[in-house]
């Protein structure tokens, strides 16, 4: 296993370095000046010129490419040009609740998509089965924004059993579990949809195998039919799906953030575009790359839990 693990590590590596330079070039034709966001629109030129020396984009953009990624290496991705702050310390503020509502939003779509999903098999064309596609296509077909107001509308206004703004508050551990409902509610309902879809789609051909055909007429109880035998077959799909769908999360992250008024990496990163702040917005894209490729090397070391075949390739 630790092999395996090794192994996925290093293929991980070429596909980081890959995001990173298609990172560094969108940075680079983004339309505006650095220059004037930092001195104002009035600077005259030799100043901006000067500046721009400073920050080495007079250089060739080979040796600024050399240069980002040698900075990246050594754990710096930059300064914020509106605030001068070293971008991890943004991030470092504002990390724990995006990956707070990230997991509870993961948590919630396998948590509730799993057994919708297994249910839904069991009882095909059944009542079950038809709420199941339903809230699989309500999750797949309302946008994040959409969906969001909507819960605030029903929840937060109207019933009020939660905040309307959810940013975290510090009093304690319910005023945090309160304002993070709504938003992990609202980015795991995506979750729960694809993987309802693909639970579903997989136990029905569970189902159907000779293996637990053989099983049920050895008289075992039905539920470790499904749940033991036909569902362990089903998670590598399932794993599957939740890692793909992990930087489809942290995109819809931003939209979430934005609708509840929440803090993370969202609102940063949409700060850092109003500001035209591009060096928060380049530390902020190498985050996001970082935690998606940490995301899918995760999916692959969950393959070799799921199923030893994997592991022993």
């Amino acid at each position: 296993m630790l092999q395996f693990i090794l192994k996925r590590l290093l293929l991980a590596m070429p596909t980081l370095v890959a995001v990173l330079t298609v990172v560094f070039v969108l940075v680079r034709v983004v339309p505006g000046d650095p220059t004037i966001v930092i001195l104002g629109d009035q600077a005259s030129e030799s100043a901006r010129a000067d500046l721009r020396g400073k920050l080495g984009l007079d250089r060739p953009i080979v040796v600024q490419y050399l240069a980002f990624m040698g900075q990246i290496a050594t754990g710096d991705i930059g300064r914020s040009l509106t605030t001068n702050r070293p971008v991890l310390e943004d991030v470092a503020h504002v990390l724990p609740y995006t990956i707070e509502l990230t997991l509870a939003a993961v948590a919630i779509g396998v948590g509730v998509g799993v057994p919708l999903g297994v249910v839904a098999a069991r009882r095909r064309d059944g009542l079950a089965d038809w709420i199941a596609r339903i809230v699989s296509l309500a999750g797949v077909s309302f946008p994040a924004f959409v969906s969001g107001i909507l819960l605030l509308i029903a929840f937060a206004v109207q019933l009020r059993w939660f905040p309307v703004i959810s940013t975290p508050r510090t009093g304690g551990i319910l005023d945090r579990l309160g304002a993070l409902v709504l938003p992990a509610l609202n980015l795991g309902l995506l979750m729960v949809a694809y993987v309802t879809r693909v639970t579903r789609s997989g136990m029905l051909k569970a189902l159907s195998e000779d293996y637990v055909r053989t099983a049920r007429a050895k008289g075992m109880p039905a539920r470790i039919v499904v749940w033991r035998h036909a569902l362990r077959n089903v998670l590598v799909p399932v794993v599957t799906v939740v890692g793909l769908y992990l930087g489809v999360l942290i995109g819809n992250a931003v939209l979430t953030e934005i609708v509840f008024n929440r803090p993370g990496l969202g609102k940063l990163i949409v700060t850092a575009l109003t500001q035209r702040d591009y060096s928060l917005l380049q530390g902020l894209m190498v985050v996001s790359a970082f935690a998606i490729v940490v995301a899918n090397v995760l999916t692959d070391i969950a393959y070799g839990l799921v199923d030893p075949r994997v592991s022993a390739q």
